[in-house]
C-alpha cells in the first residue's frame, strides 16, 4: 500500500518522532521535531510518487512531544493524494523552505530523504517532470537589456537638453525660427551621437557573452541521463566528474577526491576540496561549505554524487542576481555637476536679463523692444553648445578607448573614471590570472625562483638536466600527478586540477619529456590524501621489476617520513639541522602567500606501504596565482595620481596580504597593507564602517553582500568608487559602484552585464589610460564651460552697461543670436579635443561634491567677461564719438565683441586647476580652424548684402577696423599676461618645494 510505504519512509528521517498511517481513510499523522521543516515532509511525499493536489490542506498543530501534521491522502486507496500549498504559493514555499535551509549542516541521508530522492535510483522521470512544472525551469532571469528606443530617449534626459529645448521655444516665440531650428538640430545630433556610441558598445559587450548550452548528468530511474541544465529539478542526483559544470546548488552524498573551482562565487583562487561529511555549524561562509556544490562553478578533479537542493532563483547564484537587481547605481559626478551648473546658469541669466529689462524700462526704451531684447539675451546666456560639447567629447573618448580594446557602455562612464578616488579590485582573476603557477623551488637546500617557467638560482639560470635533485623533483612532480596531456606531441591540451597542471607546466618548461617519464614508470597504485594524512603517494613500475614510490603533499608531513635528502646525485642523511633549515624555508615561503608542496621518493621492490621504507627528501615547490602583468605598475601609477587602491576578495587573509605586499600596497612600513576580514565588520554601524573603509587596504574572506557593503561604505565617506572584478560575487558591488569595470575574456556573464567598462583583452594597464582620458575629458569640458560662460556673460555685460549708461542698445536681438550661433558651438567643440594637460595624472582626484564651476571660477569668468565686454564698449564709445550713436557704432561694437570672444578661446586652453598654469605646448589645429572660420564668417557678415541687411551691419572704415582690432585683442593680451605671471609663480613655488625636499633628503 502506498500509504504504508510512505509512512515507513517518513519514519526513517531523523527529525520525525512518530508516524501513524491509515490506508482506509488515506490519512497520515506525523509528529516531528520543531526544527524539521514541513516543506521537507511535502517534498518526501512528492518524491514517493503521489500526485500533488490542491485544496486539501495539511493541518498542523502543536502536540506535547512536538508539532503534528495531518496529511489527507483522500479516499483512493493505493494512490496517495498529498496535500500541498496552492499553485500560487507552493513553488515559493518549497524553494524558500528547502533551498533556504543550511544543507551543509544536514546529514546526507537526511537531505536525500527530505528531497524524496535515492542515491541509487535518483528521481523517477515522472517525478522529475512534475517538479519541473511545479518549480519551473532551472534558469536565472535573463538580464533586461536596454532597447534601442530606451537608449535613444535616454540621450535627451538631461538638464542641458532641457535648457536647449526651452531656448528653442523662446526663440520661436520671439520670431527666431532659424535659431530654433539650429538648436533642435544640435539636440538631435547629440542624441544620434550618444545612441550610436552606446549601442555599438552594447553589441560588442554582448558578443563576449557565453552562449553555451549547459548540460548536466543526472541519475533517473537508476540510469544515467544527460539533460539540459534547465531541466534539472530539486531532488535530482547530479553525477559530478572532472570538467563538469555544476547546474544547480546540491548537497554532496558521495565524493572521491572531488574538488571544484568556486572562484566565480567565492574569489578563492585554489580549487575547493569537497567531502560529503556534514558541518556542525550552521553559519559557515560559502567558501568553507565543503559538502556543497553550487550553480555556476566547475568540477576540477575527482568524482561524486550530489542531491539538488535549490534551482533557478533559489540558488546562491540566483540570490546574487537578485542582489544585483535590487542595487541602484548612483548618479555620475558629471550628471550632478552639470545639474548644479545648469541651475546656476538659469538663475544668473534670469537675474541679469530681468535687470536689463527693468533698467531699459526705467530709461523709457519701450516695453516691446526691451522684452524682445531681454528674451534674446536670455537665449544668448544659455550655453546651448554645452550638450554638444559634452556628448561629442565623451563619444570621442569612447572611440579612443575602443581602439585600445576597452568597451565603454555609457558616454559618461569615461568621465566618471577620471573622477575616481578609490579603485577596488577583486583579486582572483583580476589582479591575478586565476591560474596556479609554480613561482619558487627549494631543492638541494637552496631556494630558486621560477620566472616564466624557468628556474633561477641566486647565481644564475638552472638547467634541470645538470642538477640531479631538481630533475628528480620534477620527475616525481609529474608522476605523482593525475593531470593529463591530451592530443599530439606538438599540440596537446592539459586537463586536471590547477595545482597539478602547474606542476606539469613547470616540467614541460624545463624540457622534461612528461610522456616519456610516465611511460618508463607506469602507474601501478595510488593512495590519495585522506583525513589522517595530508599527502598523496603513487607506486610506479620500472626497469627490471624495480618500483618507484613518489610522494607529494604537506611539506612538514612529507619531511617527517624522510630519513635522507638528495644533493648532487647523492642520498645524504637528513640531520636535525637539515630539518630545521627546510622547515624555516617552509615558513618563509608560506608567509609569502605560496601554497607549498613537499616531494620525496623511494626505490626498491616494495609496495605502497610508505612506513615500510625510508623516503628521500627532494624539496618543495611554492605555487600561487601569479600577479597579472602590469598590475604592480598600475597600482604604483594610481598612488602617484592620488588614487587609493583596495583589494576586496573572498580569499584567505594571508594570501591577500601577500598579493597586496607584492603590489606595494599600504603605507604602514614593513608590515605591508592593512587587512581586515569580513567577520570583523559584521554588525558595524554605517558611519563607523565608512571610517574603517577609508583606512583599510584589503578586505578578505568577503561574500557578495560584503563587497556591496564595502563599496557603499566608501561612497558614504564621500569617495567616488570604481570596482574592478570578473566574478559572480562581484556583481552587486559592480552595480553599486560609481564606475564598474569587468574583465572581458575570462569574466562571468553577470559581471560583464552590469559593468560600465569592459576590458576586452583583460589588460589592466588600459585602466590608467582610461583614467587619464577621463581626467582630460573633464578638464576639456571645464575649458569649454569656461569659454561659454565668460563669452555669454560678456554679452550681458555689454547690454547691461549700454542700457544702464543710457546709450541705447548697441546689439540688436538678431546680432545677439548671430554671436551665439557663431561662437557657442565650434570653438567650444575645438576646446573639447584639446591635448591633455602634461600633469593630468599628477593632480589628486577632484572632489566629487565640487561644482564644475565654483565661486572662484565664476569670479574669474566674470572678470574676463568684463574685459571682453569692456573692449567692445570702449570700441563702441570711440565709434560713437566719430559717427554718433547709431548703426555705425553698433557695427563696431558687434564686430569687436564677436572677434574678442573668438580670440578668448585661446585663453581658455588652460584649466585653472592645472599645476603648471600654462597652456599645452602642442597646437590644437581644430581650435585654429574654429577660430579662423568664425572670423571669416564674421567678415563675410559685413560683406554679403543679404546677411548685412539681416544683421543690421553698416560699412566700416580703416580707423573703425583698427578700433575693432584693438578692442578685440586687448582682453586676449591682458589674460595672456596674467596667465604667464601665474605660470611663473607656480614654477617658483614648485622649485622651492623640490629644492626643500632635496635638501631634506640629502645625507648630512
Amino acid at each position: 500500500m502506498a500509504c504504508a510505504a510512505l509512512a515507513q519512509q517518513l519514519g526513517k528521517a531523523a527529525g520525525i518522532l512518530h508516524v501513524e498511517a491509515n490506508a482506509w481513510t488515506g490519512n497520515i499523522v506525523v509528529r516531528f521535531d520543531p526544527a524539521y521543516p514541513l516543506e521537507a515532509i511535502i517534498a518526501c511525499i512528492d518524491g514517493h510518487g503521489g500526485d500533488v493536489s490542491e485544496g486539501a490542506p495539511a493541518s498542523r498543530a502543536c502536540g506535547g512531544n512536538g508539532p503534528v501534521v495531518r496529511l489527507d491522502f483522500g479516499a483512493r486507496v493505493g494512490h496517495a493524494h498529498a496535500a500541498a500549498p496552492s499553485a500560487t504559493t507552493r513553488a515559493g514555499a518549497t524553494q524558500a523552505g528547502l533551498a533556504g535551509r543550511p544543507w551543509h549542516a544536514v546529514d546526507a541521508r537526511e537531505a536525500l530523504l527530505a528531497m524524496g530522492s535515492s542515491m541509487e535510483r535518483g528521481l523517477s522521470h515522472r517525478t522529475a517532470q512534475r517538479r519541473l512544472l511545479f518549480h519551473g525551469p532551472n534558469q536565472l532571469d535573463p538580464p533586461r537589456l536596454r532597447s534601442a528606443l530606451e537608449m535613444f530617449v535616454a540621450q535627451f534626459k538631461s538638464l542641458p537638453v532641457a535648457l536647449l529645448a526651452g531656448s528653442a521655444i523662446v526663440s520661436i516665440a520671439t520670431g527666431g525660427l532659424a535659431d530654433a531650428l539650429v538648436i533642435a538640430s544640435v539636440v538631435l545630433i547629440n542624441g544620434a551621437i550618444g545612441y550610436a556610441t552606446e549601442s555599438q558598445a552594447e553589441r560588442a559587450i554582448h558578443a563576449l557573452d557565453d552562449m553555451t548550452q549547459r548540460q548536466a548528468m543526472v541519475l533517473r530511474d537508476a540510469e544515467l541521463h544527460r539533460v539540459d541544465a534547465r531541466e534539472v529539478v530539486v531532488g535530482d542526483i547530479l553525477v559530478l566528474t572532472a570538467g563538469v559544470y555544476v547546474g544547480a546548488d546540491a548537497r554532496l552524498v558521495d565524493a572521491r577526491q572531488l574538488s571544484a573551482d568556486e572562484s566565480p562565487m567565492t574569489g578563492e583562487s585554489l580549487p575547493a576540496q569537497k567531502s560529503p561529511k556534514r558541518l556542525r555549524e550552521r553559519d559557515v561562509p560559502l567558501a568553507e561549505r565543503t559538502c556543497m556544490v553550487y550553480m555556476g562553478t566547475t568540477v576540477v578533479s575527482g568524482s561524486g554524487l550530489a542531491v539538488v537542493v535549490a534551482v533557478g532563483r533559489a540558488t546562491e547564484l540566483g540570490m546574487v542576481q537578485m542582489l544585483v537587481g535590487s542595487t541602484r547605481p548612483p548618479a555620475t559626478p558629471m550628471q550632478r555637476q552639470l545639474q548644479h551648473f545648469g541651475n546656476q546658469t538659469v538663475r544668473l541669466a534670469t537675474a541679469m536679463c530681468a535687470l536689463v529689462f527693468v533698467i531699459g524700462m526705467l530709461r523709457g526704451l519701450g516695453l516691446g523692444a526691451m522684452f524682445k531684447t531681454s528674451v534674446s539675451l536670455a537665449v544668448a546666456a544659455v550655453p546651448e553648445g554645452l550638450p554638444t560639447v559634452a556628448t561629442t567629447t565623451l563619444a570621442l573618448g569612447i572611440r579612443r578607448m575602443r581602439r585600445q580594446n576597452v568597451l565603454v557602455r555609457r558616454l559618461d562612464a569615461v568621465e566618471t573614471l577620471g573622477a575616481v578616488h578609490t579603485v577596488c579590485f577583486d583579486k582572483t582573476g583580476t589582479l591575478t590570472v586565476n591560474r596556479m603557477r609554480v613561482l619558487a623551488m627549494h631543492a638541494a637546500m637552496q631556494r630558486s625562483a621560477v620566472v616564466d617557467g624557468r628556474l633561477y638560482a641566486p647565481d644564475g639560470r638552472i638547467e634541470p638536466h645538470a642538477h640531479d635533485a631538481v630533475l628528480r623533483l620534477l620527475h616525481v612532480a609529474v608522476l605523482c600527478n593525475e593531470a593529463r596531456l591530451d592530443g599530439g606531441p606538438d599540440r596537446f591540451q592539459l586537463n586536471g586540477s590547477s595545482t597539478e597542471l602547474a606542476l606539469v607546466e613547470l616540467a614541460l618548461a624545463a624540457s622534461v619529456e612528461v610522456d616519456a617519464v610516465r611511460t618508463r614508470h607506469p602507474l601501478l597504485e595510488v593512495a590519495y590524501r585522506a583525513d589522517e594524512r595530508n599527502y598523496m603517494a603513487t607506486l610506479h613500475g620500472g626497469e627490471g621489476g624495480a618500483r618507484l614510490l613518489a610522494v607529494k603533499g604537506n611539506p612538514a608531513e612529507v619531511l617527517a617520513l624522510c630519513s635522507e635528502h638528495a644533493d648532487d646525485g647523492h642520498r645524504l642523511p637528513l640531520t636535525e639541522s637539515d630539518r630545521e633549515s627546510i622547515l624555516a624555508a617552509n615558513h618563509e615561503m608560506g608567509a609569502e602567500g605560496l601554497r607549498l608542496l613537499g616531494f620525496a621518493y623511494a626505490t626498491g621492490d616494495g609496495t605502497l606501504d610508505i612506513d615500510a621504507r625510508p623516503l628521500c627528501w627532494l624539496g618543495m615547490l611554492g605555487l600561487a596565482d601569479p600577479i597579472r602583468h602590469g598590475a604592480q605598475q598600475l597600482i604604483d601609477l594610481f598612488r602617484h595620481a592620488g588614487i587609493k587602491t583596495a583589494i576586496i576578495t573572498g580569499d584567505q587573509a594571508v594570501t591577500a596580504h601577500a598579493v597586496g605586499k607584492t603590489l606595494g600596497m599600504g603605507n604602514n612600513g614593513n608590515g605591508g597593507p592593512e587587512v581586515v576580514e569580513a567577520s570583523h565588520i559584521a554588525g558595524m554601524q554605517p558611519d563607523e564602517f565608512a571610517r574603517l573603509a577609508q583606512r583599510v587596504d584589503i578586505f578578505a574572506r568577503v561574500s557578495a553582500a560584503n563587497k556591496l557593503q564595502i563599496v557603499q561604505g566608501l561612497q558614504r565617506g564621500g569617495q567616488v568608487v570604481a570596482m574592478v572584478g570578473d566574478g559572480i560575487n562581484d556583481g552587486p558591488a559592480l552595480k553599486a559602484a560609481d564606475i564598474s569595470v569587468a574583465m572581458g575574456r575570462h569574466s562571468t556573464d553577470l559581471a560583464r552585464e552590469v559593468a560600465d567598462v569592459v576590458l576586452e583583452d583583460d589588460e589592466l594597464q588600459t585602466l590608467a589610460v582610461a583614467i587619464s582620458q577621463g581626467r582630460a575629458i573633464y578638464s576639456n569640458i571645464r575649458k569649454s564651460v569656461h569659454f561659454l560662460v565668460s563669452t555669454n556673460l560678456s554679452e550681458i555685460v555689454v547690454m547691461l552697461a549700454a542700457v544702464g549708461a543710457g546709450v541705447g542698445q548697441p546689439l540688436t536681438p538678431m546680432q545677439l543670436l548671430w554671436i551665439n550661433l557663431l561662437s557657442d558651438v565650434f570653438p567650444a567643440l575645438a576646446l573639447a579635443v584639446e591635448p591633455p594637460e602634461p600633469d593630468v595624472l599628477l593632480m589628486p582626484p577632484r572632489d566629487a561634491s565640487e561644482p564644475i564651476v565654483g565661486r572662484a571660477d565664476m569670479a574669474r569668468f566674470g572678470m574676463e567677461a568684463l574685459a571682453i565686454g569692456g573692449g567692445a564698449m570702449a570700441a563702441h564709445a570711440l565709434a560713437a564719438a566719430r559717427h554718433g550713436a547709431g548703426p555705425a557704432a553698433g557695427t563696431v561694437s558687434f564686430m569687436t565683441l564677436t572677434l574678442g570672444q573668438l580670440l578668448h578661446a585661446y585663453n581658455c586652453r588652460t584649466d585653472s586647476r592645472s599645476k603648471t598654469g600654462s597652456a599645452p605646448a602642442q597646437r590644437n589645429r581644430y581650435l585654429d580652424l574654429a577660430v579662423g572660420g568664425g572670423m571669416a564668417l564674421q567678415v563675410l557678415a559685413g560683406l554679403i548684402p543679404g546677411l548685412r541687411s539681416m544683421l543690421g551691419v553698416g560699412p566700416v572704415d580703416a580707423l573703425d577696423i583698427a578700433t575693432i582690432a584693438a578692442g578685440a585683442a586687448a582682453p586676449y593680451w591682458i589674460h595672456g599676461a596674467t596667465r604667464r605671471r601665474r605660470s611663473a609663480s607656480v614654477k617658483r613655488v614648485a622649485g622651492r618645494q623640490n629644492g626643500g625636499s632635496q635638501t631634506r633628503s640629502a645625507p648630512r
